[in-house]
């Protein structure tokens, strides 16, 4: 078993009883897009060792527990209908793709505003399952060993804190690592250390170090702002007493980081930071005959794999026009994941696909 594996699977250590080596019970609170597909590698693996996961979804979910999983899912029920829920991540996902990212301060002040947006949905769903005295016994009752939780998607350190059992985060990032400072105690000096999205190197001159100290500054005031007040009042109703999410946050066992430690920047580690870098990664299954005929057909020049992720399915048609006729203008083959018109710009060496087998095409012996 490689280490990546190893250390992911630590968690199996809070769900098992070790004296009768029967396996546990996780619960699971999920975060969406990438970070669900993330999550799921380590849930599956979970399940195929034997170990019961239990996933909390609630109902109007894009997680699609509806899809044949051997997880087990507990369909919560909230205040914001399927269509509320819709409606809201269509904008964020609209203004994500919108958002300027030729400066730091237009593209951050807008992040800012949709990340306060998101966390006004997830503390409503947060508030609907703790407040579900029903739902809540019956959590209690079926007596689980560990939770499993993304921080970016506040929630799960609340109910593990509620059942009174460990839990476990699975993060690559938030913005300006400010969780992993306030909420896990992460040592990230700004002298050499760059603020996440600053785009600077370890290797900054003095001036890069001074703007991103007040980067730093700026992640550090957004989040103790407006927004993580919310949160704290509402941690410390539910809790019945005076806290904060970033010291919930603070009790964590394990901080998975899903990320490879030398791309990571230089910085001191703590005892319970593990990377966990490409647990998404498989082995490599066959394409489909004519898209390996246009990845051999490119040489030596090899192949570009495009794609702005699960969250963006289509762009305006000026951006897509734009993108492709730079394309056209390269000598190696492109494979575009793009859900819309196709561009009047498009060259000869790119390929159209609503969805790319990025783990097949990525692999590294068809590169060679």
């Amino acid at each position: 078993m490689s280490m990546k594996w190893t250390s992911a699977l630590l968690l199996i250590q809070l769900s098992c009883y070790l004296s009768s080596g029967s396996c546990g019970k996780v619960l699971v609170w999920p975060t969406e897009f990438s970070h669900w597909m993330n999550i799921k590698t380590i849930l599956d693996e979970l399940v195929q060792r034997g170990h019961e996961v239990t996933v909390l979804a609630y109902s109007p979910s894009i997680s699609d527990p509806k899809n044949p999983s051997a997880l087990k899912f507990e369909i919560c029920s909230t205040s914001l209908t399927e269509t509320e829920f819709n409606d809201s991540v269509t904008q964020l996902v609209k203004r994500w793709s919108d958002v300027p990212k030729d400066t730091f301060w237009p593209h951050f002040l807008q992040v800012q505003e949709m990340m306060w947006t998101y966390g006004d949905m997830i503390r409503q769903f947060c508030k609907d399952v703790v407040s579900n005295k029903k739902l809540m016994k019956k959590l209690q009752e079926a007596r689980f060993d560990v939770v499993l939780a993304d921080p970016i998607s506040p929630c799960g350190e609340l109910l593990a804190e509620l059942l009174k059992i460990p839990f476990v985060y699975s993060l690559r990032f938030s913005l300006g690592y400010t969780i992993e400072k306030h909420g896990g105690g992460f040592l990230l000096p700004p002298s050499y250390v760059p603020v996440v999205m600053s785009e600077f190197s370890d290797q900054m001159s003095f001036m890069e170090r001074v703007k991103n100290m007040i980067y730093m500054i700026y992640f550090d005031f957004w989040f103790q702002g407006w927004d993580m007040k919310k949160w704290n009042q509402f941690y410390s109703e539910v809790l019945g007493r005076p806290t904060t999410l970033f010291e919930t946050m603070a009790k964590a066992e394990i901080w998975l980081i899903r990320n490879y430690w030398d791309f990571q920047f230089p910085h001191p580690l703590l005892p319970n930071v593990e990377f966990v870098g490409g647990l998404h990664c498989k082995p490599a299954k066959p394409l489909p005959k004519e898209m390996e005929e246009f990845v051999q057909s490119s040489g030596e020049n090899g192949i570009v794999v495009f794609s702005l992720g699960s969250m963006i399915s289509n762009m305006s048609e000026e951006r897509a026009n734009v993108i492709a006729s730079a394309f056209a203008k390269i000598p190696q083959k492109v494979l575009w994941r793009f859900d819309g018109n196709k561009p009047d710009t498009l060259g000869l060496n790119t390929q159209l696909h609503k969805w790319l087998p990025q783990n097949d095409l990525l692999d590294i012996k068809r590169m060679l």
